[in-house]
């Protein structure tokens, strides 16, 4: 008798749903352990760019400019607008640049990912791992930005803790979208289109430099779904000593654009790992 031939079981879905445990920490420390070695010129490197922005701008065109309409008959001057803006920038590229060529670097260069899944690991966690450590390091980059926007006297408001929630929360939600196309990507040229076509026209769109009150009726329209809109809609208020008009609308807006990126960029790194 010729044995029966037994079909292998099918693969699981890429699209199942996010395996997670706490294993995720010692990849997350792994991370911080090294990253510790570069702490001091990584923050200087973060941090330089954007206070080049708010100094340049908030100064040399706050002079010009001198007080921004927010809405309701407030002006505030230029330098706190812009200030409020540019510290979710700031959140938005540390994340971005962290879970794109670092994580590129473990993942594809130096293979890090594949020694660590050869330990009681999944991907999954190792995945969460790098949203994580891509979003502590957008975190304590922001939180430098902030020290010096204090020690300038840009704001003082007591609702600033409240806004380094929610840029906290930014950091993850753009982590998220990084590692999307840190999955797609084939080599580092490919996030140049990233930054190109995703990152800085949401830079110009979201209000971040001057009220999206002067954009185009569509064009202000569509730029209300994007993520760096809604973050600066939460966060710019709160450095004006306010609350935001429509928070659960934008925490919400936020959420959804975390689960659903991160969701998405476990289903292609699965796939990647799979071929």
């Amino acid at each position: 008798m010729t044995p029966s031939l037994q079909t292998p079981p099918p693969a699981p879905s890429l699209w199942r749903p996010p395996s997670l445990s706490l294993r995720w920490w010692p990849v997350f420390l792994r991370n911080l352990l090294v990253w510790r070695k570069l702490a001091v010129p990584s923050l200087l490197g973060n941090i330089a760019e954007p206070l080049m922005w708010l100094v340049a701008f908030g100064y040399g065109m706050g002079a010009l400019v001198g007080q921004i309409d927010v809405g309701g008959g407030r002006q505030v001057p230029y330098i706190l607008f812009l200030a409020s803006g540019s510290i979710c920038m700031s959140a938005m590229n540390a994340a971005s640049f962290e879970a794109l060529y670092s994580a590129f670097s473990r993942m594809h260069v130096q293979k890090t990912w594949e020694g660590i899944l050869n330990a009681p690991l999944r991907l999954d966690d190792v995945v969460l791992a790098e949203m994580l450590w891509a979003a502590f390091k957008s975190i304590f980059t922001v939180t430098a930005i902030m020290g010096v926007m204090l020690a300038l006297g840009i704001s003082h408001s007591p609702k600033l803790l409240v806004a380094w929630l929610v840029l906290l929360a930014v950091g993850l939600m753009f982590s998220s979208l990084a590692l999307i196309f840190n999955a797609l990507a084939k080599s580092y040229d490919f996030f140049t289109y990233y930054f190109t076509l995703v990152l800085t026209p949401m830079m110009f769109l979201s209000g971040v430099f001057f009220p999206r009150e002067q954009l185009p009726p569509l064009v202000r329209t569509l730029s209300a779904a994007l993520p760096l809109t809604n973050a600066v809609e939460l966060v710019r208020p709160l450095f004006m000593d306010q609350w935001p008009a429509q928070p659960l609308r934008h925490v919400l807006v936020l959420a959804l654009t975390t689960i659903g990126a991160f969701w998405l960029a476990l289903a292609l790194t699965r796939r990647r790992f799979r071929a």
